[in-house]
């Protein structure tokens, strides 16, 4: 490893550490994964406290209840949905200064005359974060592994099944925080990146499931993928190679979006003879 790339990983190790973002993004992601489970618990006790209310209108509220507290893959899925909504949003926010931010505020000048190349710059970027947000969502769903399995009445997830949910849903976000990366990193505009992905972690599942391209081999699908591992119960052996190719995929993504990534830096032109830097 250079000197430019051993020097690129230590600037963004202190950015997170002196900043405590890494903290932040740990509490964001493994916080869901504790808490989403609790909430369904608590939810149920909150409709249990309130059945007299319904009785009165004539509502039956037994099935709701008997759904609420069923079994632990309920809890985990939960917390998947959470992860890779609410979480992807808060995890893209906090790394903001890191996809673009310090570009936008001239922090950040590689000055290629001096020898400096973009990729010391950006290959810590894509080993840093993607790798911190697998990290995190992983032990955010064995978290919520363990906590449904002592607060649900059946316990119906195995040990398999949570490590596989947790990768695949850790490797959701890995793309979504890539591409807002990438993004960020050419236009210099976090924000306006973190919104486009935000949105499109929404949108693009949605254009693929209506294609017939729900789950298998859509990386873009793979928290879909993660949750139905938790509720099918046991894998086949055909499903782990659908999976194992889906996963592929995305591997394959990542790696072009640092390409991409590169790309643009590279291609960027910088005129320092004015007050402002030029794109």
């Amino acid at each position: 490893m250079g000197i430019q790339t051993t020097a690129g990983f230590k600037k963004e190790f202190l950015a997170c550490f002196r900043t405590g973002r890494l903290f932040f993004l740990a509490l964001s992601v493994i916080g869901l994964g504790i808490f989403s489970p609790l909430l369904l618990v608590g939810l149920g006790s909150l409709i249990e406290s309130m059945g007299d209310i319904y009785d009165q209108v004539g509502i039956d509220i037994s099935g709701m209840l008997g759904f609420l507290s069923s079994a632990s893959s309920l809890g985990v899925s939960q917390s998947i949905t959470d992860i890779t909504g609410v979480g992807l949003l808060v995890f893209l926010l906090l790394i903001n200064n890191a996809a673009g931010g310090e570009q936008k505020r001239r922090d950040i000048i590689i000055p290629r005359s001096a020898g400096l190349r973009s990729f010391g710059y950006l290959f810590p970027k894509f080993i840093i974060y993607p790798l911190a947000a697998l990290i995190f969502t992983v032990l955010a769903i064995f978290a919520s592994w363990g906590i449904s399995t002592a607060v649900f009445d059946v316990s119906d997830v195995s040990f398999e099944q949570a490590l596989l949910s947790g990768i695949l849903t850790g490797m959701c976000l890995m793309l979504y925080v890539c591409c807002h990366l990438t993004l960020g990193t050419a236009t210099g505009k976090p924000g306006m990146s973190a919104a486009v992905c935000i949105v499109a972690s929404y949108i693009i599942p949605s254009i693929f499931s209506l294609v017939g391209a729900e789950y298998m081999f859509n990386p873009f699908g793979l928290n879909g993928l993660a949750s139905t591992v938790v509720i099918a119960g046991e894998v086949t052996s055909g499903e782990m190679r659908d999976i194992a190719t889906t996963m592929a995929f995305a591997v394959a993504l990542f790696i072009l979006t640092y390409l991409v990534a590169l790309f643009a830096q590279n291609a960027k032109k910088v005129d320092n003879s004015g007050n402002e830097m030029e794109l």
